[in-house]
């Protein structure tokens, strides 16, 4: 994954991309910050994913995955993303070591409510955007996920968030733990379809700019 993300920026394109797990982004994260140190990461999560290996309650590798990215524990993989350059949206179960990080100001949480597309806006500030989105961070049922958090976005806020996002250069976008019957055949594909029509705006700005 880590090699292709370098291919495709170095040569001026634009990374999207269906992961599985949030831990993926241990490898591609390391490579935008790489090749684009001015970008922020936007990182859409119910969850915090800034444990590490010695503050995980579960050992879960997901839960570990920006943390790893920022330098906080040593993946192998690489790191580089600069704390000022991560915007957290829509996590709301956030265990103590990660509660403490984020108290400390070290990344920014843009919490669910209905004027986080404005809060969101204002933190982004212009800059490149690169976005990570895991559906958990949606409200349980909208679409299927292993996790399920209550109180999280509607497919409306996502939309505005992304509609926002969209403002800024978009250098890549990254969507992960959708578990969809659409893999095994089984459905009509209704659940991508509803993610990419909340992520619309994002994708058109990848297309208009030529990917």
């Amino acid at each position: 994954m880590a090699l292709h993300y370098d291919s495709y920026l170095a040569g001026r394109s634009t990374p999207v991309a269906a992961i599985s797990r949030c831990a993926v982004a241990l490898a591609t994260l390391p490579v935008i910050a790489r090749h684009r140190p001015d970008a922020v990461v936007v990182w859409f999560d119910a969850h915090a994913d800034l444990n590490t290996p010695a503050s995980t309650e579960t050992g879960y590798l997901g839960g570990l995955a920006l943390s790893g990215s920022l330098g906080l524990w040593t993946s192998g993989l690489g790191n580089g993303l600069a704390d000022t350059n991560t915007i957290l949206v829509g996590a709301r179960d956030i265990d103590p070591f990660e509660l403490q990080f984020l108290e400390e100001g070290r990344v920014k949480l843009i919490r669910v409510g209905p004027d986080m597309a404005e809060l969101l806006g204002r933190a982004v500030a212009g800059r490149p955007v690169y976005a990570h989105i895991d559906c958990d961070v949606l409200d349980p049922g909208i679409v299927p996920t292993d996790y399920r958090v209550s109180d999280g976005m509607t497919l409306e806020q996502l939309h505005e968030c992304a509609r926002v996002l969209a403002h800024s250069e978009v250098v890549g976008l990254e969507v992960g733990e959708l578990e969809s019957s659409d893999l095994n055949g089984s459905s009509s594909g209704q659940d991508a379809r509803v993610i990419i029509s909340a992520l619309e705006p994002l994708i058109q700005r990848i297309e208009s700019s030529g990917l």
